[in-house]
């Protein structure tokens, strides 16, 4: 098998079978031993990776030392073919490296600025820019022939949502008793007693998840740590139909409290990614569908100064139906299908940032928005994120009224252009409209967003 044209990650399945791979390459009849994985801080968290990331952790490091000096028994090969084989070594242009030697031809290898580590793949494997632009354009024909996409998920507030026990109010201890086993692959809430958590699954995400893997092939990112994203990849996917070892973590990043499509085998025409914060993706922001968040126990709606009570403490969640995630996977669908099935046009050349940017225009189409009291004063008005995500909708604005206004946005019923929008009947609504609009991906209703008076001190 050619290192060259059989790459360990040259194909999109071919994560999954990456530790397969290089046993049949590194001559699997040995009856050598695996390294251990990494020690983990704490037992349980070993235990969590053992289950769902240790079979893939089998690099023989010693049978890499051995391709350094290509042994071969004694005169199974002239002096021709062993010059022909160093020869070879010699040219190799170091595609991949495991620690500091080559997968390709074994030698050891000084670490370069260009590469990107991609360690949730295996353990210790980095690839030289070349050959992860040539990975990407290998795997991207194979999906369009698939006719499918990428899709990178988020994990907390976006498919799930978890909390320290501690963390837990009085009114929430009746959750403990309604937990789910851990190999109850139809449950919705787990009690992780080893890692002193609960975790609720945001509803439809089985069927979203079901659904999806049949238009992309899917990620996980989340900003947790490793053991934990193993372990909430698990509960949602416990017979790994649906990532494999397509689980990112924050320890993968190549860049602090932000994430990058740079660590995604993925060509960035084709990845669409779902998430609850757009500050994360600040170099993707056009291959984001924004997602509101997902808070389902008390901790979470405090982290994010919310007051109000919980889900949990209301004994109420989501609509299956009409949820976000059910929402959400109509828009994917939608992207899809203009992606592949619009006449005329070869996959190959289209951008799934150039699909969504028309479906994301259509929102608040026809709308002529002026806003008051919402914009800090002497503020740049058309720099306001709303005034911004409220254009990315399709809409208007304008700092001056006229006939064409269709909405006044404002926090004060009192303002001049208030007052105007009550006298020539244009609705009058919250700034919440606008983000509504922009996690719905349809006009909201004008009337669930009404203006009250400021309280002027």
């Amino acid at each position: 098998m050619s290192f060259v044209t059989d790459s360990p990650i040259s194909s999109s399945s071919s994560a999954d079978d990456f530790a397969t791979f290089l046993d049949s390459a590194l001559d699997s009849n040995s009856s050598e031993s695996a390294p251990e994985p990494e020690v983990e801080d704490e037992e349980e968290e070993e235990e969590e990776e053992e289950d769902y990331d240790v079979q893939n952790e089998r690099v023989k490091r010693s049978k890499l030392e051995k391709l350094e000096t290509v042994e071969e028994p004694s005169g199974s090969k002239s002096l021709e073919e062993k010059l022909e084989v160093s020869i070879k070594k010699d040219v190799c242009s170091h595609p991949g490296s495991f620690g500091a030697l080559c997968y390709l031809c074994g030698q050891r290898v000084e670490e370069e600025e260009s590469g990107v580590t991609f360690a949730y793949i295996h353990k210790g494997l980095r690839l030289h820019n070349d050959e992860i632009v040539r990975l990407r354009s290998t795997d991207m024909k194979k999906l369009l022939r698939d006719k499918k996409l990428y899709l990178v998920l988020d994990l907390d507030h976006t498919l799930l949502n978890s909390t320290r026990i501690i963390d837990m109010t009085p009114d929430e201890e009746y959750l403990k008793s309604q937990a789910a086993s851990m190999q109850d692959s139809e449950g919705s809430l787990y009690l992780l007693e080893t890692m002193h958590m609960m975790t609720k699954l945001r509803p439809f995400v089985r069927n979203f998840l079901k659904e999806a893997h049949k238009f992309f092939e899917m990620y996980i990112y989340t900003m947790g740590d490793r053991p934990y994203a193993l372990a909430m990849a698990k509960l949602l996917d416990p017979k790994r139909e649906y990532f494999g070892d397509r689980v990112i973590s924050r320890d993968d990043g190549t860049q602090k409290h932000q994430k990058g499509l740079d660590i995604v085998l993925g060509h960035e025409s084709a990845v669409l990614i779902i998430d609850d914060t757009e500050n994360a993706w600040t170099k993707h922001n056009n291959n984001l569908v924004l997602i509101d968040r997902y808070h389902y126990f008390n901790s979470s709606c405090r982290q994010f100064g919310f007051t109000c009570g919980s889900l949990s403490q209301s004994k109420t969640d989501e609509s299956d139906d009409e949820g976000a995630l059910a929402r959400i996977l109509k828009v994917l669908k939608q992207v899809h299908n203009k992606f592949f099935d619009e006449p005329g046009v070869d996959p190959t050349d289209r951008d799934v940032r150039q699909v969504l940017k028309p479906l994301r225009k259509e929102v608040l189409k026809g709308c002529k928005i002026v806003f008051t009291r919402v914009f800090p004063t002497r503020f740049q008005a058309d720099n306001h994120h709303l005034w911004k995500m409220a254009e990315r909708l399709g809409a208007t604005c304008s700092t001056e009224l006229d006939a064409l206004v269709t909405h006044v946005v404002s926090t004060d019923v009192g303002t001049e252009k208030s007052k105007w929008a009550v006298k020539e009947n244009k609705f009058l609504v919250h700034p919440s409209w606008i983000e509504t609009a922009n996690y719905l991906w349809e006009k909201p209703p004008e009337e669930n967003f009404p203006v009250k008076q400021a309280n002027h001190q």
